[in-house]
């Protein structure tokens, strides 16, 4: 097996762990280098395999960076949360072997193709040919594409309608689109849907709309999202999982189609979608019964 690991060095757990396990790794895989930040050996490697060391960003910015190749990653979680990068630092030998036995799952992740059309651009949003024609900004996500507000942080107004439907007007803070894989990031905390990374589709979820009726909706992940800025801010930003981004002026369109290519992860076999939720998100816990303490200031008797 042909190995490129990429590593985060911000996280100081991470290089004491790579040290360790680099003997061992060599005994066992072709190691074609070692990357601290991911630059363009990801996109040139012929590797069968990319072990990522970091958390949900660095395994983010990994797969951003493939241009549609399907080469699998395998992300260790020195982070926090680990959706994505779903292998424990302490399991990571074990995991690896059943990894080489060839007995870990691949799953196929979908990804989104997102474009920024100027306010002069005329052309059909779902004919990607059209489409890359007049684009003035491309990029690809595997977890979302959110539309903030910026300074000087006033209420925008966008226009949302999905594939050739809608064309809805709200005043907000601004909207997510997200992936299955990214709906427990941003759109959960902005009240979105959990979405099994097993379904196609896509959630359209409002930030801070003025309207209460205004509710997260699912869409097939065949739909064409456009997003169109009728009026927004001197800051107004599109972020692509929150790494590329591109200011947005009145008038200009944000498209977002499913894109080309998924992404590969290898999974856990030990982590479940409802285990993670509930160990990760504290999902459904109930409320910790109250201590029976006495309350600040009261007298208590001597013992």
């Amino acid at each position: 097996m042909r190995l490129l690991i990429v590593a985060n060095n911000e996280k100081s757990s991470v290089k004491p762990a790579l040290d360790e396990w680099l003997p061992w790794l060599s005994g066992r895989a072709e190691i074609l280098g070692v990357e601290w930040t991911p630059g363009k050996s990801v996109a040139d490697t012929p590797a069968d395999v990319i072990l990522v060391l970091g958390g949900d960003g660095t395994l983010l910015a990994t797969a951003r960076l493939l241009d549609k190749r399907p080469v699998p990653l395998m992300g260790v979680n020195f982070g926090r949360l680990g959706f994505l990068a779903s292998f424990s630092p302490a399991r990571f030998k074990s995991h690896f072997e059943l990894l080489l036995a060839g007995k870990l799952p691949i799953a196929a992740r979908q990804t989104l193709d997102i474009s920024v059309l100027g306010a002069g651009a005329s052309c059909d949003e779902r004919n990607p040919v059209e489409l890359q024609a007049h684009r003035r900004f491309n990029a690809r996500a595997l977890n979302d594409a959110v539309v903030t507000a910026g300074a000087p942080f006033h209420m925008i107004e966008l226009e949302v309608g999905a594939d050739g439907q809608g064309g809805v007007r709200y005043f907000g803070d601004g909207l997510i689109v997200a992936t299955p894989s990214g709906s427990t990031a941003y759109n959960v905390s902005a009240g979105g849907p959990i979405i099994s990374p097993h379904v196609q589709a896509v959630c359209i979820t409002p930030i801070c709309a003025q309207s209460l009726s205004f509710r997260p909706i699912v869409v097939p992940s065949e739909n064409t999202v456009v997003i169109l800025a009728v009026s927004v801010n001197p800051g107004t930003t599109l972020f692509c999982d929150g790494q590329e981004s591109t200011k947005l002026e009145n008038g200009d369109r944000v498209v977002v189609r499913r894109g080309d290519q998924d992404v590969h992860l290898i999974e856990n076999p030990d982590q479940h979608q409802w285990r993670n939720l509930s160990e990760k998100l504290n999902w459904a816990v109930s409320p910790r019964a109250q201590r029976d303490e006495p309350s600040p200031g009261a007298k208590t008797s001597p013992a």
